[in-house]
């Protein structure tokens, strides 16, 4: 097989989730014309994906691919639970951020922004392929639901949708500073789910990565440029982008999940997620500190970013930094606890802490704020390239 399949010809069950798909779209508010002749493509790397089973207690043997391969059902429903969230935050995205396009500051922006959103989309829509086609009846359920639930971030949003699965991807994208958060923070999240299940067991989910991890290296890089610019413009004073920072940083640490989780456990005696550097690294994995040991990798990969974000800062602007793995955690060891941007406790009553959380976190008077600079000429401009 070649490096890249793109399959031309889809079996009944996909082309009827297709169908779905295109309502969704305009369900959601997103306008298919702004597609313009971008195709949604299904993209495998075989080569990448490897033939062979590569840890857990199925290691050394064959890759599965086949659903009839997978050896037990509790393995399957795992797999189907991978695939699922993974399509869940790609159609979340979308509808958190769509209604942006209109007000972009440059058409390098909008076009970006449209470009992520259309790679997203294709993203959702290998993992719906890979749910229809190799996983029978729950399968096709479960591709159906990833167009049932609904951001509820999403602008347009009916009374009884459903929530999407991750906090994350329901939290409000409402302006392009928070888009750029988004894209730097958590699309780097997804970076590293896409890079620990690309040694996957299943080698259909392994080979679906390969082409999402080259899409999305351009989403978080977008983040990541966009933030610079907009301290290097120096209009935004560093001091409010910060408590941006505070906001997207703590919830994309919570997406790895649950300390000393079982699941993850599992997960990685089935084969099915490894580790973020499985391939690079030769030492023994700790099984009950996987989601620990990732976030930490992702923990440092922030703090090297932010030193070349800093990089680019007016002179007589304060430094940003990544606030502590404690601060505001709503999953983990350090969910609902007190501790402040340094890691330290908090010394204080629980309306103190509210308080202390109202002044370190985006408030209403800081959004009124930011609503003046853009006014102004708040981020570099950048030429779009085709």
């Amino acid at each position: 097989m070649s490096t890249t399949d793109i399959v031309e010809q889809y079996q009944p069950n996909f082309e009827a989730w297709i169908d779905e798909f295109n309502e969704w779209q305009t369900r959601i508010g997103f306008d298919p014309a702004w597609l313009g002749d971008y195709r949604f493509e299904i993209k495998f790397d075989w080569e990448t994906a490897g033939d062979t089973i590569e840890f857990g207690d199925f290691e050394g043997m064959p890759k599965w691919e086949r659903r009839m391969q997978v050896p037990q059902q509790t393995v399957r429903d795992a797999i189907i639970s991978m695939v699922s969230v993974q399509g869940d935050t790609e159609f979340a995205s979308v509808e958190q951020q769509w209604h942006l396009l209109e007000t972009a500051p440059t058409e390098y922006d909008r076009k970006s922004a449209m470009r992520i959103m259309c790679e997203e989309q294709r993203h959702g829509w290998q993992m719906a392929y890979v749910l229809c086609n190799y996983f029978g009846d729950q399968g096709i359920r479960e591709a159906q639901k990833l167009l049932e639930r609904n951001s509820s971030a999403n602008p347009i949003r009916g009374e009884d949708d459903r929530p999407r699965l991750l906090g994350s991807f329901n939290e409000p994208i409402d302006h392009w500073l928070d888009f750029f958060m988004f894209t730097h923070f958590i699309d780097r999240d997804g970076k590293f789910q896409l890079k620990m299940l690309s040694t996957s067991s299943f080698k259909p989910l392994a080979a679906s990565m390969g082409p999402m991890l080259k899409e999305e290296s351009f989403h978080l890089g977008t983040g990541a440029n966009g933030i610079r610019r907009i301290v290097n413009q120096g209009v935004i004073p560093c001091a409010l982008i910060q408590k941006y920072v505070n906001k997207w940083v703590s919830t994309g640490l919570d997406l790895f999940g649950v300390d000393e989780s079982t699941s993850a456990q599992w997960a990685y005696v089935y084969g099915i997620k490894g580790r973020y550097d499985e391939r690079e690294n030769d030492g023994e994995a700790d099984r009950e500190h996987l989601n620990e040991e990732s976030r930490g990798h992702y923990f440092a990969e922030l703090n090297l970013e932010m030193d070349r974000i800093n990089a680019r800062r007016k002179e007589g602007e304060t430094a940003l930094f990544i606030p502590s793995d404690k601060f505001n955690r709503s999953v983990g060891m350090y969910q609902g606890k007190m501790f402040d941007l340094h890691g330290e406790p908090f010394e204080g009553t629980e309306d103190d802490w509210e308080q202390y959380l109202h002044s370190v976190l985006p408030n209403d008077d800081d959004e009124a704020e930011l609503k003046e600079y853009f006014k102004q000429e708040w981020i570099q401009y950048r030429e779009w390239k085709e």
